[in-house]
């Protein structure tokens, strides 16, 4: 487990007895490298996470899948599968955040707050956002814990519940592709100021934090 996780405040029965990471391998995850994915804020508008201080860490919306969303069984499990990769995409950002500079990882998430999935249908009639949603929550739970994932046995994960959140899961809207969930997930305080006073609240990082975190993984070397 992580150091920070291993001093919150989770009651010992609530406590993950897994690696994360063991998951993430398990489920084919490709984390990548921090050359591909530690990147700089110059020229961005949007960050992919922020960090509060009090331990919430919120991840921008993704958008992904190629076609709009239908009640057509088919459909929704392209939808499904395309949350999926979204989710994958998240548990990415997500890593590379808490652990660009050496802080924190995964192991250190605490649980999930709220996932807000908006599921792209002109479709008046549309009643599957929630089956297509359904997609990310399975992957997410896959990962961190809950009984709706991969690892669940009768509807009950052994390893426990930090992927489990709340939901809103709606569609009608327009556009070129099937979804765009976004994330909250909550981080130990501790980890979250340790983060902070390091490097920013805000990833990817500001170029003269990002050279300097650089900087910093090569000299460790």
């Amino acid at each position: 487990m992580g150091k920070y996780y291993a001093e919150s405040i989770i009651p010992d029965e609530l406590r993950r007895n897994f690696d994360v990471y063991d998951r993430v391998k398990q489920l084919g995850i490709d984390l990548g490298s921090f050359e591909q994915h530690v990147g700089s804020l110059k020229g961005r508008n949007i960050a992919g996470a922020v960090i509060h201080q009090s331990g919430l860490v919120y991840l921008s919306g993704a958008g992904g899948g190629t076609l709009p969303m239908n009640d057509d069984p088919q459909r929704v499990h392209q939808g499904q599968q395309a949350a999926q990769t979204i989710a994958d995409g998240h548990i990415r950002t997500l890593h590379w955040t808490l652990a660009c500079g050496g802080e924190g990882d995964l192991n250190d998430v605490l649980y999930t707050v709220k996932v807000l999935g908006m599921v792209v249908s002109t479709d008046v009639d549309f009643n599957s956002g929630p089956a297509v949603v359904n997609g990310y929550t399975a992957r997410w739970q896959s990962v961190f814990g809950g009984g709706f994932g991969s690892f669940a046995r009768d509807g009950l994960d052994e390893g426990g519940y930090a992927g489990v959140h709340a939901r809103t899961a709606i569609g009608g809207f327009t556009g070129r592709f099937s979804l765009e969930p976004e994330i909250i997930v909550a981080i130990p305080p501790a980890l979250a100021e340790a983060i902070i006073r390091q490097r920013g609240w805000v990833f990817p990082l500001p170029p003269q934090v990002l050279d300097r975190v650089t900087a910093g993984r090569a000299s460790a070397r």
